[in-house]
């Protein structure tokens, strides 16, 4: 008798083919919350739903009504070893979770109805067949964008500005009128609303049902996802010079003086959580650039100073700075 993979341990786990872990959303808490987004278009007149299914990540395809949902958010075991590879995934909250449901839902929205085809759309938020770029330099203070998702997700493409802004519209607990009062944005949304005005009661010209890269497909193994991941996030990896870290770690080497790579250690958690909320990075590369801090303070036999509150000021804003200018950098990259 096949053993069920629950009862697998992780490392057995991990050779398991995402296509043979036989998961569906039926009675699942993402499943409600999809029933509560269905809610909210029924509250807004909309008789347009879209579907959803299974798949390695959230994504809406070019021209099809409805998205995918990644897999390990319809059972607690595949998100504990999500975190665990990953240290962070997208939706680990029902508020997250209903923020990208929203998101997805503007550009199956936009789908169904071919608006990035209207004039009117291109005048608010330019052409959607615009090449995504690699990266993309945000301007956190700019007002010209609704904020929803992190990293000024706004401003990284016209399609993605559409699907920001009519996030904000569709949450019921928005307040986008009184939020964005004073916001060039705020003409964005009231866009939006006098859009779907027109198109709430009528019948979406596209109706296809097609799921793209269903879990029900996919034949790699967990083990290769998670490679596959890992890999990706490693590319343009910011990391310290030299220099940078001995004005860190300025103590002579002396028993007194905790090694630097200790010290580093001992303050990972806080610093990743820090850094990750200040900035908004993936804490698997944060946790990288740690790695790497500490495998060079060792080598450089590195100390850090008798006074800990300093030394960890210094080390958290050294990070936050260092992804800042990754950031400023245009390294922030596209990934709903």
């Amino acid at each position: 008798m096949t053993i069920s993979w629950t009862r697998k341990s992780d490392e057995n786990l991990l050779d398991t083919r995402l296509c043979d872990l036989g998961l569906t959303l039926n009675a699942t808490k993402i499943q409600k919350e999809v029933e509560l987004l269905w809610r909210d278009l029924a509250n807004r007149g909309f008789a347009f739903r879209p579907h959803v299914w299974l798949s390695d990540c959230w994504f809406c395809p070019d021209g099809v009504p409805g998205f995918a949902i990644p897999f390990y958010l319809v059972h607690p075991r595949l998100m504990r070893l999500e975190k665990a590879y990953m240290l962070e995934f997208d939706g680990n909250t029902s508020e997250s979770r209903m923020k990208l449901l929203r998101h997805e839902t503007a550009h199956a929205l936009a789908n169904a109805y071919r608006l990035h085809l209207k004039q009117s759309w291109r005048r608010r938020f330019g052409r959607a067949s615009k090449a995504y770029p690699e990266s993309y330099l945000p301007r956190p203070y700019s007002r010209n964008h609704v904020l929803h998702l992190d990293n000024w997700y706004a401003q990284s493409h016209p399609a993605e500005d559409w699907a920001e802004t009519f996030a904000v519209w569709l949450d019921p607990n928005s307040r986008w009128r009184e939020r964005y009062r004073d916001w060039p944005a705020l003409k964005k949304l009231i866009y939006v609303d006098t859009l779907m005005k027109e198109i709430a009661g009528r019948t979406p010209p596209v109706r296809s049902k097609k799921q793209v890269d269903s879990i029900n497909t996919l034949r790699i193994t967990l083990r290769e996802y998670f490679a596959e991941k890992q890999t990706r996030l490693q590319q343009n990896l910011p990391c310290f010079h030299e220099q940078q870290l001995r004005q860190i770690f300025p103590a002579s080497v002396s028993h007194k003086n905790e090694r630097a790579a200790h010290f580093i250690r001992r303050l990972r958690r806080e610093a990743i959580n820090t850094v990750s909320r200040w900035t908004s990075e993936s804490r698997y590369r944060i946790n990288l650039t740690i790695e790497d801090m500490i495998h060079r303070c060792e080598d450089m036999n590195l100390h850090a100073s008798r006074d800990k509150e300093a030394t960890k000021t210094a080390l958290i804003a050294s990070l936050v700075m260092l992804y800042m200018g990754s950031l400023r950098s245009g390294m922030s990259r596209l990934a709903i």
